[in-house]
């Protein structure tokens, strides 16, 4: 039989997959992964192929040289780095034989270590771990698909991919003892097996700062002198190029860079390069303080807007003053950013972080690699070098110093709009909330000119710097959000994008959204299809758009097909049963479906399963909420009912202590293989932080927030006692303000919460901040009359809006979230003051959107299009149609009036 025959092959944009005709494939097993780099990845794929292609076993290779780039990049995550091919093998046994050949086939041919995996022999191409051989996924108990095998007994097992090499315990390895890669690192003198451990036989490992798939960056101290060291590690083959260049190349080069800016006090000095265990080391001497990134976030915390303001305008003073001490002893940058700044505890800056500048006496060639909206955009094009990036990063940075962030401008198809044009927008709606007067706003416009020879220098920005004066925040003007009788209507391109980007015929999703912070069940409000379809129901029901019955009904079908009612639904309201019931519920009556209203009442009936979660996203909070709402929408007194037990449940799981109420999150409610990954060696994992058998660091944690905490649980309990009449359960919701009020932390005029009880304050958003926290403190106040209560939330409305420029756009963790609060204080108190902050909001919205062939894109905090409710475009569409035509907010209980 000819090869032709005998094997069947398909590709996609990352893969080319190879199986034979006459073999079934494992469900799990031992599988095989080689590496390699752009220039040997032809030759290790031919050498594979003779091996495989006698076999009958099944495989996948990368399907370019660009695929193989990134993979080995070193933005990689680390638990998928550097797989080039996978190997599926039929057996333990040819598991076993095939991982022989490979390595005798290869040998010799260069590729990065896999760190999820078990090399076969010392600097093997061939490495090996026990996963899944198919695309196997459940749901986590966070409500996350994960893949996962089953052990002995059936039962699943999540299959993790971390970076380190971790097999089950069940799983016996068919391969035979690995040569170790390198030697271990050398102990301290006179330590004990868990000693320090010293590199270079020089430097004394204290910690790990940081892991990438670049290497590792370790706190330390020399041996010696006991001075106190940073250390870098470049791994080898890591963001290999053709010529065989990697990040260790780009770690001399730093090496270079500090030893010509050594005695000038803008770096670290230098003190060793050196080699372990075939990794490249750096150690230069540590600079006391805190990265410009940590100072931005932590200072704007405990110094409050006022003063903060005046202590950033010296700071970019600072920023200035370092790029031209920089030029001047002949060093382009190439990577300025608050991430590669030191801020000293006596306010002097440093640079940290040099493997990209350029020193004038040297040649370095163009490199795409940067830091997406710091980095010019001609240097991420492979422009050469020149003095002028810099510039752009250093208004780029200086924005970020001065209003919290830099806007997320993703491109525009077509691109009508430049980014400068862009920018400016999104400066002008900073103006109001930070006050900037329009030197600043000027400066950094200048500097991030779209044309490199049209931006300003350093001389001129120190010139702007110094006729600058801030002004009040709030002193100008409100502008009114754009108008559906507008031509360029982002409501309008919004919903544009929601429909468009509907594909009923998919299976597996109905509309396309972000996986990077996990992916969670394609049905559920937080991530999925029933979050879109809540909003678009509520547009239709305000608007008429012709459009959306059609689209309500399918999207709706979609749902109640995927919805198993035999099957037990999840707890929770928007990673569970209830909350996808709740759209459905709404979107068959809107659109008078009775196949959905029928189907909804009943998979909001249907007993749901067992859990540990008290909370509203996950938990017994979410569930009885979502009840309570069809309880007043449907009178159905069973709803009543669920709602009242979920109260009980509540008040029987509740812990008091002497001034407190709390619902800690219990163990059960942890991922049994929590793992803390520890500081990576070459190659190897001496020095772990955690090991497998650590208690979860989540196991206990008292949460104060909406999401996951206090705050949803009362605003539940308070909503539930006015239909049980349990007065243990409205003064469980009292208790639960009371302590809000003893952990609030007030900062100025602002009201700011710590994620937990007794830590330092956090971000004021919906799932743990004073947005979330003011949302259930203002029915709170108007259940109660206690303004107490009152005051905390209009305190928290101060927080939101002293962080405006800095939030995210979405629901969760953003604007729209914080936007939906405001609106809720305006509801409550009647004061339009609260709407016209609710409009700045919106203003900052927009000023990120992007047109895409007529659509309206946002992105979310991690810079992807996202169409669900917590993280992307239909949580943000909620907030701007509640602005612009009132109206309740989404899944809050509305008592028909």
């Amino acid at each position: 039989m000819d090869a032709e025959a005998r094997w069947t092959a398909d590709s996609d944009e990352m893969w080319c997959r190879v199986a034979p005709r006459t073999r079934a494939r494992r469900e799990q097993g031992w599988k095989l992964h080689l590496s390699a780099t752009a220039a040997s990845a032809a030759a290790v794929l031919d050498k594979a192929l003779e091996v495989l292609l006698r076999d009958e076993s099944a495989f996948k290779f990368a399907r370019s040289l660009e695929q193989v780039s990134a993979l080995n990049s070193r933005a990689t995550p680390r638990g998928s780095s550097g797989k080039f091919l996978t190997v599926y093998p039929r057996s333990d046994a040819d598991a076993a034989r095939l991982a022989r050949d490979l390595h005798r086939a290869t040998a010799g041919l260069a590729g990065p270590r896999i760190l999820s995996d078990q090399p076969y022999a010392a600097h093997s191409l061939v490495h090996y771990r026990y996963g899944s051989f198919v695309g196997r996924r459940r749901l986590s108990d966070d409500g996350l698909l994960v893949w996962f095998i089953e052990d002995p007994d059936g039962n699943p097992v999540e299959d993790k991919r971390t970076g380190r090499y971790s097999p089950p315990s069940w799983a016996v390895s068919p391969f035979p003892a690995s040569v170790p890669v390198s030697p271990q690192p050398a102990r301290a003198a006179g330590g004990t097996a868990g000693g320090p451990v010293v590199l270079g036989g020089r430097f004394a490992v204290r910690e790990a700062i940081r892991h990438t798939n670049k290497g590792g960056v370790y706190r330390g101290s020399d041996v010696g002198t006991g001075a106190l060291v940073v250390i870098k590690e470049a791994r080898p083959h890591v963001e290999a190029d053709a010529s065989g260049r990697d990040v260790r190349d780009w770690l001399r080069a730093e090496a270079r860079t500090l030893e010509k800016l050594r005695g000038t006090g803008l770096a670290p000095e230098p003190l060793a390069l050196f080699e372990h265990g075939g990794h490249l080391f750096l150690a230069q001497d540590e600079v006391p303080g805190v990265t410009l990134r940590t100072w931005v976030a932590e200072h704007f915390r405990d110094a409050g807007a006022e003063r903060y303001r005046a202590d950033a305008l010296a700071q970019v003073e600072r920023l200035v003053e370092l790029v031209t001490a920089a030029h001047a002893h002949g060093c382009v940058l190439r990577d300025f950013t608050p991430g590669n700044i030191m801020v000293r505890p006596d306010g002097e800056l440093r640079l940290i972080d040099l493997e990209l500048a350029v020193l004038d006496d040297t040649t370095a060639p163009p490199t795409r690699v940067g830091t997406p909206g710091f980095s010019a955009p001609e240097r991420l094009a492979d422009a050469p070098v020149r003095p002028t990036a810099d510039y752009y990063s250093l208004g780029a940075t200086a924005c970020f110093v001065l209003a919290g962030k830099v806007p997320n401008l993703l491109p525009e198809e077509p691109a009508a709009r430049p980014p400068e044009e862009r920018l400016a927008a999104w400066l002008a709606s900073c103006t109001r909330p930070l006050g900037l007067p329009s030197g600043l706003v000027e400066l950094v416009l200048g500097l991030m000119k779209d044309d490199p020879s049209e931006r300003w220098d350093p001389t001129r920005a120190r010139e702007a710097l110094r006729s600058a004066h801030l002004v009040r925040p709030g002193s100008r003007p409100v502008r009114r959000a754009a108008r559906d009788d507008e031509p360029d209507d982002p409501v309008k391109g919004l919903v544009d994008h929601l429909v468009d980007s509907m594909t009923p015929a998919d299976d597996r999703r109905l509309w396309p959204v972000s996986t990077t912070a996990g992916e969670s069940d394609p049905c559920t409000v937080q991530q999925g299809a029933a979050g879109v379809l809540a909003v678009l129901t509520r547009y239709w029901e305000l608007t008429g758009d012709a459009r959306l019955p059609g689209l309500i009904s399918t999207a709706g079908r979609w749902i109640a097909d995927r919805t198993d009612l035999r099957s037990a639904p999840r707890p929770g309201l928007h990673f569970g049963g209830r909350g996808t019931a709740w759209a459905l519920y709404e979107a068959g009556r809107a659109v008078e479906d009775r196949r959905l209203t029928d189907h909804a009442l009943a998979l909001a009936l249907a007993p749901q399963q067992v859990t540990p979660h008290h909370d509203i996203t996950h938990g017994t909070a979410g569930s009885g909420l979502g009840a309570l709402h069809l309880w007043h929408r449907t009178g159905d007194p069973r709803f009543a009912e669920l709602a009242v037990d979920a109260a009980d449940r509540l008040t029987a799981a509740v812990q008091r202590d002497a001034t407190a109420v709390s619902w800690p999150v219990p163990a059960e409610a942890v991922p049994e293989e929590a793992v803390l990954e520890g500081a990576a060696f070459p190659d190897s994992d001496p020095t772990e932080a955690g090991s497998p058998e650590a208690a979860s660091p989540e196991v206990g944690k008292r949460y104060l927030g909406f999401a996951h905490g206090l705050a949803g649980i009362g605003c539940f309990l308070l909503a539930a006692s006015d239909v049980s009449r349990r007065p243990e359960h409205r003064e469980l919701a009292v208790a639960a303000g009371e302590h809000l009020l003893a952990e609030a932390v007030l900062v100025g005029e602002a009201a700011q919460w710590p994620a937990q009880a007794s830590d330092v304050p956090t971000a004021p958003y919906w799932c743990h901040g004073s947005a979330g926290i003011g949302t259930f403190l203002v029915r709170l106040w108007q259940a109660t009359g206690d303004d107490r209560f009152g005051d905390l939330a209009r305190r928290s409305t101060r927080a939101v809006m002293e962080r405006a420029s800095r939030a995210a756009l979405t629901q969760c963790h953003g604007l729209a979230g914080n936007g939906d609060f405001l609106l809720d204080m305006a509801d409550a108190t009647g004061d339009p003051v609260y709407r016209a902050m609710a409009d700045d909001l919106s203003r900052l919205v927009l000023g990120e959107r992007a047109h895409r062939h007529g659509h309206v894109v946002f992105p979310n905090e991690y810079g992807d299009v996202s169409t669900g409710w917590s993280d992307g475009s239909a949580g943000i569409l909620a907030f701007l149609v509640r602005l612009r035509h009132t109206g309740s907010r989404h899944w809050m209980v509305q008592v028909p009036g």
